[in-house]
């Protein structure tokens, strides 16, 4: 089960940022930009970069195999699809390890009977991106503990966190590892409400089925979702800027 779709404010939201932050986010949408530029040269697309070499594309599977995984900066990601309802042809996952998680942050308290990642093995998932067929970028959304099998992490210790994803090397292409990388910078406001929004879905739920466990039933799965568009998010932060000069 799927959740609604959140309303969100971003000029509101854009408002209540720091300049710095606003050039944080100015300067991820150029990456976007760039990155999808150079990809575009070769005919391609972030999508296309990993599935390139990968044989038949086969649902739930992971792309590319074995995912993308730097670490130097814990930071992991891939692609695969399952949601043809939903209008996509599949999205990102994205994640951060615990090697690149600060000190003195840990999972929320589960008294379930699922074994989660922990310690070293301990992982939070930020936020999937929805990708159209043509591999555009058309979407954001959480999902419950289950469906990714992280650890997971309150919405304020994920927020905290966000920063710290970065992919840099080469595999599967340097331009889809920055692009994805310059995504998370570029809708951190969204992702940021989503994840917040996440939790409170949850502790619904878990109060309306009490006799649940919530983080591992099936019944829900994406936890907040919300439809995006870079050249109207890039534009609604250059607006942004102006008003501040």
């Amino acid at each position: 089960m799927s959740q609604a779709v959140l309303a969100f404010d971003l000029d509101r939201a854009l408002a209540r940022l720091s300049p710095g932050a606003l050039e944080t986010m100015a300067a991820a949408g150029a990456a976007v930009a760039e990155n999808t530029r150079l990809m575009a040269k070769a005919g391609a697309n972030v999508v296309g970069q990993c599935l390139a070499h990968q044989g038949t594309f086969y649902e739930i599977d992971h792309y590319p195999k074995g995912d993308v995984f730097d670490e130097e900066f814990s930071s992991q990601y891939y692609y695969h699809a399952h949601r043809k309802a939903s209008g996509e042809h599949g999205h990102f996952h994205t994640f951060l390890r615990a090697p690149g998680m600060p000190q003195g942050i840990g999972p929320v308290a589960y008294e379930g009977k699922a074994q989660r990642p922990t310690g070293k093995d301990a992982i939070t998932h930020f936020i999937a991106i929805s990708m159209d067929r043509p591999g555009r970028p058309i979407g954001l959304f959480t999902t419950n503990r289950w469906v990714t099998d992280e650890s997971f992490y309150r919405a304020e210790d994920v927020i905290a966190m966000l920063s710290r994803f970065r992919v840099e090397h080469t595999f599967p292409c340097l331009a889809a590892n920055r692009w994805i990388t310059a995504m998370l910078k570029l809708f951190r406001p969204q992702i940021e409400a989503l994840v917040i929004e996440r939790d409170r879905v949850i502790g619904e739920w878990e109060a309306a089925h009490p006799d649940r466990d919530v983080y591992e039933d099936r019944d829900l799965e994406v936890t907040s979702s919300l439809p995006i568009d870079v050249e109207a998010q890039v534009a609604a932060v250059a607006e942004a800027m102006g008003n501040r000069q």
